[in-house]
């Protein structure tokens, strides 16, 4: 702006030295386009100016947006890990096992052996057997559960 009238008043010093009018009168002309153009400028200049203020603006919002819906998503994850237990680790090695638990091998051998010492203390078969049976198949299940829990095929309840 200061420019502007800088420009104009050489133009009009210059005019002042000058006594015909008809120069006057079309420096006055050139000055005043002069003065118009560089106002043009100079609102092109503000409105590239306030763009770029809003571009920034937007820029800013959205930085902002992203942080926060990053926020959101680390908050939501620390909440849910919160929430479930640890996924299980496994090795590769650890693979599904086959056969028979050693709970069930002991409560089978066990149903055995106490049947057969049913049998052999109590001198009627059927009533000795069942009952040996039965005390035999628990004390074996118990007793393979817990080489289960310490060969890891079974995890035990906290």
């Amino acid at each position: 702006m200061k420019y502007v009238f800088s420009i104009l008043a050489v133009v009009i010093g210059l005019s002042a030295c000058n006594n015909s009018s008809k120069e006057q009168e079309l420096v006055k002309q050139q000055a005043i386009a002069a003065v118009k153009d560089s106002l043009k400028l100079d609102s092109f200049k503000r409105a590239e100016a306030t763009q770029k203020a809003v571009l920034v603006q937007q820029q800013e919002k959205e930085r902002l947006a992203a942080q926060a819906r990053e926020e959101k998503r680390t908050l939501l994850l620390s909440e849910q890990n919160d929430a479930a237990p640890a996924p299980r680790q496994y090795s590769e090695t650890q693979t599904k096992k086959k056969g028979w638990s050693s709970a069930a091998k002991g409560a089978v051998i066990g149903a055995g052996a106490g049947a057969l010492g049913g049998v052999l203390i109590d001198k009627k078969d059927g009533r000795g057997a069942i009952i040996g049976g039965v005390v035999g198949a628990g004390a074996g299940y118990l007793i393979g559960r817990d080489k289960d829990k310490k060969s890891g095929r079974v995890q035990p309840k906290n």
